[in-house]
């Protein structure tokens, strides 16, 4: 598989990212994380979607490890400063999957929280299902578990077109876009610096025509398998969706009449676009600490 590696400079005085690097092998690939607070402490496993990287949770990783908590928030190979395959064919669901896989299996993360949006929650609740006994809690925001039997909304066809065929594809500019603030100079080159060329973006354009569109797509039943497990899923499910994403609205209220640990929970509804992160950093931080301390109350 031939890959290429954004070069270390192009992450340099990133704002608001004084994050020290960790990597790992998954299979011949490098992926890069963020590992932050107590060692010991129970893990919030924080995976970002499409086309971010874990800059995505600057502002959220030092509030949770803030409350005594470690955080680790990897980026997606394709993503970040992992590595990225050149070619869109080499990218598929069960590819990431298996790269997940090997990265929760490589550092042997336990009572984990998941931490999920976008193309985060595709992943992540597919993990959390597959390794029930690894996880301890999940927090959802804009995000899903599609299997392609669900209608897909019109603006998602248009995304998914654009990001296969467009000649243009400006990474920091379709962030902006889905955030209800303007993202600064700064910020826009953290979200531009791991693409230097066209070539750093396969994985980026892939991602879109990996979602699940009809019930015979390859991931439909591996997700299918998913969600029977989540059904049975006890442990706390919390949802806390933004006032402003058209790609994922109403998803909140799906999953909490699906899965038995939603019920109860105080679910919340944030202010922001698609990337919640952006828009209400603090707000999601403060539902994720709030849920663990309730957790670690009733455990003891």
């Amino acid at each position: 598989m031939k890959f290429v590696r954004t070069p270390e400079e192009r992450f340099e005085n990133l704002p608001d990212y004084p994050f020290e690097p960790n990597y790992v092998s998954v299979g011949e690939l490098r992926m890069h994380y963020v590992d932050e607070g107590p060692a010991g402490a129970a893990p919030i496993l924080m995976l970002h979607g499409e086309p971010s990287w874990s800059y995505l949770y600057r502002y959220m990783i030092p509030h949770c490890a803030g409350a005594g908590h470690r955080v680790i928030a990897p980026d997606l190979i394709g993503f970040g400063k992992s590595d990225k395959p050149v070619n869109v064919s080499d990218y598929s669901y069960q590819q990431h999957m298996d790269w997940m896989q090997a990265f929760i299996d490589k550092l042997d993360l336990r009572d984990i929280t998941l931490v999920c949006q976008d193309w985060g929650s595709l992943i992540g609740l597919r993990l959390a299902a597959e390794n029930p006994d690894r996880f301890r809690a999940i927090v959802v925001g804009n995000g899903m578990l599609p299997t392609g039997d669900q209608k897909v909304p019109p603006v998602f066809r248009a995304w998914r077109a654009f990001a296969l065929y467009s000649p243009w594809f400006p990474v920091s500019k379709i962030v902006n876009t889905g955030c209800f603030r303007k993202l600064g100079p700064g910020e826009c080159r953290a979200y531009d610096a791991p693409f230097p060329d066209r070539r750093f973006k396969a994985g980026a354009r892939a991602f879109p025509a990996l979602v699940p569109m009809t019930p015979d797509d390859p991931a439909s039943e591996a997700n299918r398998r998913a969600w029977t497990s989540l059904e049975q899923w006890e442990k706390p499910f919390l949802t806390a969706f933004s006032n402003g994403d058209p790609i994922t609205r109403g998803g909140d209220r799906y999953m909490q009449k699906r899965i038995p640990g939603a019920r109860g929970l105080p679910h919340t509804t944030l202010k922001g676009g698609h990337f919640l992160q952006e828009d209400s950093p603090v707000p999601f931080a403060t539902a994720i600490n709030q849920l663990l301390e309730n957790l670690e109350r009733n455990e003891n």
